[in-house]
């Protein structure tokens, strides 16, 4: 009797379930957790996305389990996950973004502009190639907005184009946005000389407050009024650097700035590693997917590179081309990566406001491109 109910109990436990998928999945798990803590690579997302993706594949747990029937409940992060399917995390995440975003160095140098959208050379080229492995325009547009290192844009548009490889996408996005630190280092030394990087730029003009309050407002109307589908996104960005600017609404633009965004970021963070079962992501066509997105990301950091360098050679050596790949939407990781890597080279340098520019026009232009494909394939 006793051995029986050994053998029972060892058979109802998740030991007995384990696969060899979830054992590896468990393994990269583990090994994202140690970098998040150890490394401090970007713990604020990969910490959650690690550790769901870990509760995921403990077997039987049922945690992301749909219910069977209207009477029955299904699991805590079934539930969570809600909000990434709906699309309704990354409006809310964007929010966050735009209050905690200083606008003033894109106005102050709206030449930025061209490096955000030179930033987003990623998309194309993943696009191309996807559409060329086989993917269809849907699911390679899915793919190639991974370039822009924006999670929640990129959650935002495979909702809508190709729900059936969000899991895969959002891993790639918030892990090659987590791991900043570590892709572009070696591609900004690669295509830049050392002559370039220990240029030092010009402070930059003041930005009035009127210039700081209409700047939200003009680039909603026309952004929207251009892409309607973007209207989430961009609505909620500017709307939160509304907040911050106008002035008048403190307790809402911190609390926007702190507990939501910070309530968010669990949720979609846990949630979305939660998606990585090991037996539906150890596919060969996620595995394509991880490549690709990483060709997106490192092709769109040397876009920005490639117009930071152009416009070093038309302004004679005034602008750092460092700054160009900050053109990626992760703000503020890749401003900080070009601050780092601009006083590698010379230790009076202090490119992060100047990197901001960019880095702040990259958010909008992947929400722009994610708005171009949507109305394009959507």
């Amino acid at each position: 009797m006793f051995l029986d109910s050994i053998v029972k109990l060892w058979n109802s436990s998740g030991f007995a379930a384990l696969t060899w998928q979830s054992i590896i999945m468990m393994i990269i798990a583990c090994i994202l957790i140690y970098l998040a803590i150890v490394k401090k690579f970007e713990p604020l997302l990969l910490l959650p996305i690690s550790f769901g993706m870990l509760l995921a594949n403990l077997p039987l747990t049922g945690l992301m389990g749909e219910p069977a029937s209207t009477s029955e409940a299904g699991g805590l992060l079934y539930y969570l996950y809600q909000g990434v399917k709906k699309g309704i995390y990354p409006s809310l995440i964007f929010l966050g973004i735009g209050a905690m975003t200083d606008f003033g160095p894109l106005i102050a140098r709206p030449s930025s502009l061209l490096i955000g959208a030179g930033a987003q050379f990623g998309i194309a080229v993943a696009f191309v190639i996807s559409a060329a492995l086989g993917f269809t325009p849907a699911e390679a547009a899915s793919i190639g907005i991974i370039g822009g290192a924006d999670g929640p844009t990129a959650i935002y548009l495979t909702t809508r184009l190709a729900p059936h490889l969000l899991a895969p996408i959002a891993i790639a996005a918030y892990s090659y946005m987590a791991l900043i630190p570590l892709i572009q280092p070696p591609i900004m030394r690669l295509l830049t000389t050392e002559k370039e990087r220990i240029i030092k730029m010009e402070q930059m003009r003041v930005v009035s407050k009127l210039e700081k309050i209409c700047f939200p407002i003009v680039v909603s109307i026309l952004c929207i009024l251009l892409l309607p589908s973007v209207a989430p996104l961009i609505g909620m960005l500017m709307l939160g650097n509304l907040f911050k600017e106008s002035g008048v609404v403190e307790r809402l633009s911190d609390t926007v700035q702190n507990a939501l965004i910070n309530i968010v970021t669990i949720f979609l963070g846990l949630t979305v590693g939660a998606t990585a079962v090991g037996s539906e992501f150890l596919k060969p066509h996620t595995l394509k997917i991880i490549v690709l997105g990483l060709t997106a990301f490192m092709f769109s950091t040397v876009g920005g590179l490639l117009i930071g360098k152009l416009m070093c050679w038309a302004t004679k050596g005034k602008i750092n081309p460092l700054i160009g790949s900050a053109g990626v939407s992760a703000v503020p990781m890749a401003a900080r990566v070009s601050q780092i890597e601009g006083q590698k080279a010379n230790p009076g340098n202090y490119l992060l406001m100047h990197a901001i520019g960019p880095n702040v026009a990259g958010v909008v232009g992947s929400a722009v491109a994610a708005g171009i494909l949507l109305s394009l394939l959507g």
